[in-house]
């Protein structure tokens, strides 16, 4: 009597290793922060947490994040089954966030090239208006509006080409942010990257978390600045960067 041939029933592949096997199943958002945690690093809303994903989790972390977007929707009662409308917000959302508003959290610094000061300039330069988009960390609504900044170079700084301005600023700025902090971590980066005699950041924006919610006010906006260096001790320099700025603002 001729034997039925047995087939092989497939089923899920083994994890190849212990670890992966105490890995199977666990959120890659968990994987991430466990990672940032043995470092003794902080992961706050403003905080760029690229070192610290590893290639592939990413797209992974996308998915996470439509899920959990689902699941809030569910719970606003919004029926995305029949709604065309939403069907695909959880998605959209999950893009926009970790791709486009929040992208400054995911990726790595942009890279700048820095080229020495052969020209040993020492004279005031001022870039702006820079147009800068972020989020408020408290709402997560809207935050529009611009930026100018004050560089005093000296012999010994490095200089970077004003299209760079922008993508550095739009890096830290596409992060939830309060506008205080923001300024002030466009300040240490520009610091950092050009080591000038004096810096100043001056940043002046709409609020939205003002004018779509609260009180709704449409009027109000918020200005604040960074003095470093030769910009806070003296104070004829601080006066004509301010004049100038405002200069341009009108």
């Amino acid at each position: 009597m001729t034997q039925p041939t047995l087939r092989a029933i497939d089923s899920p592949a083994a994890p190849a290793s212990a670890d992966e096997a105490q890995d199977h199943g666990v959120p890659v958002s968990v994987k991430i922060r466990e990672r940032i945690k043995a470092a003794q690093r902080r992961f706050h809303a403003n905080d760029n947490i690229s070192d610290f994903i590893e290639p592939g989790e990413l797209e992974k972390l996308l998915d996470e994040v439509q899920g959990k977007m689902a699941g809030v929707l569910s719970s606003l009662v919004i029926d995305t089954d029949s709604d065309h409308n939403t069907q695909d917000t959880a998605r959209r959302v999950a893009k926009m966030y970790l791709n486009e508003i929040f992208r400054g959290r995911y990726q790595a610094a942009p890279a700048v090239t820095e080229f020495p000061n052969a020209e040993r300039l020492n004279e005031l330069m001022i870039v702006g208006p820079i147009t800068v988009r972020s989020a408020c960390s408290h709402h997560l609504c809207p935050i529009m509006g611009k930026v100018w900044i004050g560089v005093m170079p000296n012999e010994h700084s490095n200089l970077i080409g004003l299209s760079k301005y922008a993508r550095l600023i739009d890096w830290i700025m596409s992060r939830p942010q309060i506008q205080e902090e923001a300024v002030t971590q466009v300040a240490d980066l520009l610091q950092s990257r050009m080591n000038p005699d004096g810096l100043a950041v001056v940043m002046e924006a709409d609020h939205f978390c003002m004018h779509w919610r609260g009180v709704k006010d449409m009027d109000s906006k918020m200005i604040n600045s960074v003095m470093r260096g030769s910009f806070l001790k003296d104070a004829n320099l601080r006066r004509e960067f301010l004049s100038l700025v405002t200069h341009k603002k009108g």
